[in-house]
């Protein structure tokens, strides 16, 4: 039974059987304490009759028969009103009944006393260790209002109102799940209108440069086709950094459902380079994608593309003239990985820790082409679809990235 389930109430309820079996040991010590009274008042009231019969002559004969007589008539009856001895007859003026009660009050009294003390203390430290309970359940949800989570309800037992604790305990926790998302969100949100305002910052002025130039020159052909280049060079900076931002900031959030379906990594890398094989070739690099064996991947084709694509041209814009950028895939029973590798200028050890982070341009890098998210967004699509990104790098010797993904049991 769940009510029992409480400790406070199975210490209550022992208390109350206690209680019952208090009263009925008092009943069985009382009727025996009041039958030897009894027997006493009688042989006292019997020795007195019997005392005052023989002191007037009566014999014993007589004596015996009449006090072991059970019967009752009318003319005894009548004799007995006549000296005042009837059912109305005030028990002080009997003496031996008087004595009776005066024994019976003298038991009955602390008896009585003891019980209801036993039974108000016992009720009263029941109702006490529940409200304090309650009091405490109520701060602590006092606290969970004001937003401190620090606390937990009482769970300490089992029973109804613990269930009912930890119900109030497990919404808490829901709660604070909420608020911690909410305030991650609005940091997020922050820090990505922070990032894009900065990262304008630059090509924003160039633009008011270029304009100003422009306007000042209108009739210099030259001036105005160069600085016009320069212009949508700009303004094509700004567009991929608003993008790749957005996408960013949407997967951070959470907003982005990857739809998985079983792809030919074949397909999956061609689609991820088929826009970056002619800027390879005029640059005099090269893409070898190495198709020896045909795996099948479960993922996002289209994000999981953009990806590859994003490390791909990683490569292309750290490696020079003449460089190879050399895609390759295998499979163990646990994981199918991707290995994008190249033999460009490689990473230092310095900046390895970094290569993730948004917008993170190291030293060497910083007259590469690029805006220094496109790393970042390629790990955030990975570890979206529950893989992992990571690479190997040494500085003049090339960089490795690799895509891993659980195989599907």
């Amino acid at each position: 039974m769940n009510l029992f389930r409480d400790k406070q109430i199975r210490h209550f309820s022992v208390f109350l059987f206690t209680f019952v079996f208090l009263i009925f040991l008092s009943g069985i010590g009382l009727n025996t304490v009041q039958e030897k009274a009894m027997q006493g008042i009688f042989l006292s009231h019997d020795n007195a009759i019997v005392a005052s019969l023989l002191e007037q002559g009566v014999s014993k004969d007589v004596i015996v028969k009449a006090i072991t007589s059970t019967t009752s008539s009318k003319e005894g009856t009548t004799l007995l009103a006549n000296i005042g001895v009837t059912e109305h007859t005030i028990i002080k003026f009997l003496p031996f009944v008087a004595e009776f009660q005066r024994t019976s009050v003298y038991y009955l009294l602390p008896l009585g006393v003891f019980l209801s003390t036993f039974l108000l203390v016992g009720v009263f430290l029941f109702l006490w260790k529940r409200e304090q309970l309650y009091l405490h359940a109520a701060k602590i949800i006092s606290n969970f209002t004001e937003g401190d989570f620090s606390c937990h309800m009482p769970q300490m037992n089992e029973g109804t109102i613990y269930h009912l604790f930890a119900s109030v305990d497990q919404l808490a926790t829901i709660l604070q799940s909420k608020n911690e998302a909410n305030q991650k969100a609005k940091e997020l949100l922050k820090n990505t209108i922070s990032d894009i305002s900065h990262q304008l910052k630059t090509p924003f002025a160039a633009l008011c440069m270029y304009h100003e130039i422009i306007s000042d020159e209108p009739d210099n052909v030259k001036t105005v086709t160069e600085y016009s280049q320069k212009t949508e060079l700009a303004l094509k900076r700004m567009e991929q950094l608003i993008q790749v931002m957005l996408k960013i900031t949407r997967l951070d959030a959470g907003s982005i459902a990857f739809e998985k379906e079983s792809c030919r990594i074949s397909e999956l890398i061609g689609q991820a380079v088929s826009e970056l094989t002619t800027r390879a070739a005029s640059e005099g690099k090269e893409i070898i994608i190495d198709e020896s064996l045909e795996e099948t991947i479960l993922c996002d084709k289209q994000w999981t593309s953009e990806a590859i694509g994003n490390i791909v041209k990683n490569a292309l814009d750290h490696t020079t003239s003449g460089g190879k950028i050399h895609i390759s895939w295998d499979r163990t029973p646990a994981m199918l990985r991707i290995s994008i590798s190249d033999n460009g200028s490689g990473i230092s050890p310095e900046d390895l820790h970094h290569v993730f982070k948004r917008f993170y341009r190291s030293k060497k890098s910083l007259n590469t082409q690029g805006i220094g998210l496109g790393l970042s967004l390629a790990k955030a699509i990975v570890e979206g679809q529950g893989g992992i990104l990571s690479l190997q790098s040494a500085l003049h010797e090339g960089t490795v990235f690799t895509l891993s993904f659980l195989t599907e049991l």
